[in-house]
């Protein structure tokens, strides 16, 4: 039988991706998509909700109605994961991150709401909805910073790198380590 990639076949490798590098992936793969699923928990259990986001660097973003299900739970235990992944053909395309961190709510007037608002693309929302572009939404802006990634792409065996991979954000200096 004819096989289309025998980098699969066998044990996984247990190498790790140069910190720039696994950066650099995580960063390609946050830019190329726009939907991921947010997991929260609150007092009916656990909630995955489908998101629209934008990112700006390692902090993913949305907006949502105050009162929502999600927003409910948030309010109470800020802590989420969130899975982002590309659209899965086989094994050989698989790719997806597992987002941890806590959601802080920010709404205008908070000390960093500009400079989060600045790369969210609310305006996209707005001409699909037939709403004005003079009238940015009024909810809340929620920002997740990664405080750890777990990143997978099967393609990575191909050159001898372990599938899956962990980023950590340095406490120190807010910059990721491994």
């Amino acid at each position: 039988m004819a096989v289309t990639n025998p980098w699969l076949a066998g044990p996984s490798p247990a190498r790790r991706l140069p910190r720039e590098r696994l950066s650099e992936r995580i960063l390609n793969l946050l830019s190329s998509q726009n939907m991921c699923v947010l997991a929260t928990t609150g007092p009916d259990g656990p909630l995955a909700t489908p998101v629209r986001y934008y990112h700006l660097d390692f902090a993913l973003m949305f907006t949502a109605v105050a009162t929502s299900p999600k927003m409910r739970n948030l309010a109470a235990d800020p802590r989420v994961s969130v899975g982002v992944f590309a659209p899965l053909v086989g094994q050989a395309s698989s790719r997806g991150a597992q987002v941890f961190g806590q959601a802080r709510s920010l709404d205008r007037g908070d000390a960093e709401f500009d400079h989060y608002w600045e790369a969210f693309r609310w305006q996209n929302d707005h001409v699909e909805r037939s709403r004005p572009l003079d009238e940015p939404p009024a909810g809340p802006l929620v920002v997740i910073e990664a405080e750890r990634i777990v990143y997978t792409e099967h393609w990575l065996r191909r050159d001898g790198y372990a599938p899956r991979q962990f980023w950590r954000r340095d406490p120190a200096g807010g910059q990721p380590a491994q």
